[in-house]
């Protein structure tokens, strides 16, 4: 037996508008995620899910690009703990 109603899902108006706004904030806030995104647009008055911004996100093909390994702390630690001392250094605790 066929049902004679069928769920129509609801397409928001503001989809496109909220798109934009979205891609802004991020291109803004380089290293922001949609989490944070959510929270910036809940200040700017949208009422909007974590979950929609997720889904827009994804739709976008955004991604958050990893950090920036620092070099001067790589080299720094290179310098304080050179492997040859660490070498003659007396184990304690034995």
């Amino acid at each position: 037996m066929r049902r004679t109603q069928r769920y129509t899902p609801k397409v928001a108006d503001d989809d496109e508008a909220l798109t934009d706004n979205i891609v802004s904030l991020a291109t803004e806030y380089g290293r922001y995620g949609y989490r944070r995104i959510t929270a910036l647009l809940k200040t700017d008055g949208w009422r909007v899910n974590h979950k929609r911004v997720e889904r827009i996100w994804r739709q976008e093909g955004m991604k958050v690009p990893a950090p920036a390994e620092e070099r001067a702390a790589v080299i720094q630690r290179r310098v304080l703990y050179p492997a040859s001392a660490r070498a003659s250094q007396p184990r304690l605790g034995l």
